[in-house]
């Protein structure tokens, strides 16, 4: 597809919409060339951080549902990372006129980890103007959902969204069974009638 190139699945409300950004969620961009990269070393340790954490809750047998939300946040972290590690590598620019290229004899647009990254989902349900008194705003048009996506981005929101629904659940421990104190010898032998009245009375 060419840049921007779209098609129409469910009519004006899902798009496939092809664009690329830098990196960040949901179209976003950091501080040009030298932020691409510090965006992608951090995304580097984070993902190697969550992968650790992911190996541990597993390990610990932890709960499924927190397994789940993390497994998607670092799925999508990696997926976005590929792209940016390797996508500058292997293609050569896209344009609103040309197919990018696979394995271009001159090289990929970009070096390693300052490729860009491929989004293509819109969902542009809502769409309008805001009245002209709304601060701001007022006046231009209006669309909801705006940015352009890609499933990565999805599921890290999914993963977020779920462990902020379901943090009590996820990282309260059951509550353990309580074993009722046992009682001491003394006093099972005083309520069978074995110890003597003796030692009864001292105990009273």
């Amino acid at each position: 597809m060419t840049m921007g190139q779209e098609y129409q699945i469910l009519s004006d409300y899902f798009i496939i919409h092809f664009t690329e950004n830098e990196g960040m969620a949901f179209g976003l961009s950091f501080g040009g060339p030298f932020g691409k990269l510090a965006l992608s070393l951090f995304r580097i340790v984070a993902i190697i951080g969550i992968g650790w954490y992911l190996f541990d809750l597993i390990k610990k047998k932890a709960n499924a549902g927190l397994i789940v939300s993390i497994s998607l946040i670092f799925a999508g972290a990696a997926g976005n990372i590929i792209d940016s590690a390797f996508y500058g590598l292997i293609f050569n620019q896209s344009s609103y006129h040309t197919v990018a290229t696979f394995m271009p004899e001159g090289g990929g647009y970009g070096t390693f980890l300052h490729g860009k990254v491929v989004d293509m989902l819109y969902f542009p349900i809502l769409q309008g103007y805001y009245p002209a008194w709304f601060p701001i705003w007022g006046g231009q048009d209006f669309v909801f959902f705006r940015p352009v996506f890609n499933i990565a981005d999805s599921s890290i929101t999914i993963g977020v969204f779920l462990l902020i629904l379901f943090q009590r659940k996820f990282f309260t421990k059951p509550e353990e069974e309580i074993e009722p104190e046992e009682k001491p010898a003394i006093a099972e032998e005083i309520e069978v009638g074995v110890v003597s009245p003796e030692i009864k009375e001292t105990q009273e």
